[in-house]
């Protein structure tokens, strides 16, 4: 059975291919297309999946969708009439999409692949639940999900068991945790649905002194459920989405590119805690109501690592599971995997070990393409490679990491990525300076050797997808500054031989040579840009940046011989 999950037309649009209860790979369109976010059907992402999956166009069986077009589109014509006439510029841009491809997916379908078969469509929040419980290694779990908004829902709880999902009950838009989050993030000068992360790491650098105003914007209640004040969001009404009142609360909102002032810190620090303690009531009311120790998040609120670590920490519940492409490009994978174990009852036989399930490039097909571009490189063994890297990386130069299998979801987790040398104190900004240009206060990740994990970070399990954020250790601070946030964490990645076999060879040697097994981890892309996906384009990043190796697969490539001066 050869199921085609798709998402798109909202943003991060991605392509799933579950194969007789498999997902044997899953893509984004952004790194398809090279369009950061993109929501545009994937077609090429789509072509991905069934080239690498090894199947034809006729070969897929059913086409499963990532949310029910129609219901969303009753609750954006509701939306705008009751925001009429504040809604006009919104209408005037979103109806023509809605008419012109949101709600004719089989046709699209038949246009694009051939595709004349069944269509399933799998509501948003259901598609984030299954997209984390039916790939989790729990045969039974608690299920939250949150984000800005699907059909009418903003969060869902629930659980599972087996192949079984069961929604218990749902906060309902405007009621939304997520858009507050995105509104305060546009507030603060930064993208929606891409500067979240950016509002996360500048939280850390201030204190939440407008607590008790955002404490007043979302009134939470002892059963779990919240209410957002509309009066100071208007997430509907005109081109922005907070309001004259929330102004008048906050001041002046910051312009892109401006200087961040230190009542811009204390905002996003006073959001991200009421954003961590109102999903920590609702954690402690999900594992009440539900009476299970074992939790399952989903939805784009749980890129959120701090939240996350804060409900692993204080919560109830005894593990978590959260997937990697926690937003709406898991939405494609879950609404696949919906599909075939909860609508064609087959049992779970998959557990998400690591997020590798993009393309991949063989050593043959990349010395063709570095022969096309001129570039002078050399051919090393395996073993020779590794130790060669980590010898670079331990005298603090910047590597340029492409192996194997793209992974899925926003977090480069060792494949995709940019490497570098955490015992320099200095390294984040030789990374900004050289590489990412991005803002000064955000964090570089570290990724350790799994065994390893608990002597640096104060973390119980593990963390493979890079999604906790957990305290580094006191007496390991100074081992380790290159990686320290400034409230003193770290977003953690952890890396097994099994799941990451040159990795984990690669830290292993920086280990006996530093003494520290542990690297700095960051995705290959320059700001604004997606993550790379095929050695042209791991190459286009190289010349245009100051990283000073590019390994593409066995292959090195220096750029003092691929571009003198």
């Amino acid at each position: 059975m050869n199921i085609l999950g798709i998402s798109c037309h909202y943003h991060d649009a991605a392509a799933c291919l579950y194969k007789d209860g498999v997902p044997v790979v899953a893509v984004q369109e952004e790194r398809c297309t090279r369009r950061k976010n993109t929501s545009a059907f994937p077609i090429q992402a789509i072509n991905d999946c069934v080239q690498y999956g090894g199947i034809t166009f006729a070969d897929i069986d059913r086409v499963s969708f990532y949310e029910k077009p129609f219901l969303k589109f009753s609750r954006v014509i509701l939306d705008h009439v009751k925001a009429w006439p504040l809604s006009l510029p919104g209408f005037l841009t979103t109806m023509p999409h809605w008419l012109e491809d949101r709600l004719i997916l089989p046709l699209t379908l038949e246009k694009e692949i051939g595709f004349k078969g069944d269509v399933s469509f799998v509501k948003h929040h259901l598609s984030h639940a299954a997209s984390s419980f039916l790939v989790s290694p729990f045969d039974e779990a608690a299920i939250l999900t949150g984000d800005a908004v699907g059909e009418y829902a903003t969060m869902t709880y629930g659980c599972g068991q087996g192949s079984d999902i069961k929604i218990l009950r749902e906060i309902q838009y405007p009621h939304s945790l997520g858009l507050v989050y995105t509104a305060v993030t546009t507030y603060l000068g930064f993208a929606a649905h891409e500067g979240e992360g950016t509002t996360m790491a500048l939280a850390s650098c201030g204190k939440p002194r407008y607590l008790d105003k955002f404490r007043e914007m979302i009134k939470v209640k002892s059963d779990g459920s919240y209410v957002i004040d509309q009066r100071f969001f208007g997430f509907n009404k005109g081109d922005r989405m907070y309001t004259p009142r929330f102004l008048k609360a906050f001041g002046r909102a910051r312009k892109p590119g401006t200087t961040i002032e230190e009542r811009h810190c204390d905002i996003a620090a006073s959001l991200q805690k009421v954003t961590e303690e109102t999903l920590l009531t609702v954690v402690r009311h999900v594992h009440a109501e539900t009476g299970l120790d074992r939790l399952c998040l989903g939805g784009g609120l749980f890129l959120n690592c701090v939240a996350n670590s804060k409900i692993l920490e204080q919560g109830p519940f005894k593990e978590i599971f959260i997937q990697p492409a926690a937003g709406d490009s898991g939405g494609a994978l879950g609404a696949a995997a919906y599909v075939h174990h909860c609508v064609l009852k087959n049992p779970r036989t998959y557990v998400m070990r690591d997020a590798y399930l993009g393309t991949s490039y063989p050593d043959a097909r990349i010395r063709n393409i570095l022969l096309n571009h001129n570039m002078v490189f050399k051919e090393y063994d395996a073993e020779a490679l590794s130790k060669f890297v980590a010898q670079k990386i331990s005298e603090s130069k910047i590597i340029g990491w492409f192996q194997g299998r793209m992974e899925f979801g926003p977090r480069a987790l060792g494949n995709r990525s940019i490497l570098g040398n955490p015992c320099n104190p200095h390294m984040k900004e030789l990374l900004n300076d050289k590489v990412k240009h991005r803002e000064p206060f955000r964090p570089y990740a570290p990724v350790v050797l799994e065994e390893r994990a608990g002597e640096f970070f104060e973390l119980s399990g593990t963390s493979p997808f890079m999604l906790l954020a957990p305290k580094v250790r006191k007496d390991k601070k100074a081992v380790i500054p290159g990686v320290v946030h400034v409230d003193g964490t770290a977003r953690v990645q952890t890396v097994s031989r099994e799941t990451n076999q040159k990795l984990w060879q690669l830290i292993k040697d920086f280990e006996g040579i530093t003494g520290v097994p542990v690297i700095i981890n960051t995705s290959f892309n320059l700001r604004g840009e997606p993550v790379v996906c095929t050695p042209e384009d791991a190459i286009a990043c190289f010349k245009k940046s100051g990283m000073d190796y590019l390994v593409l697969g066995n292959f090195i490539l220096n750029k003092v011989e691929n571009f003198r001066p």
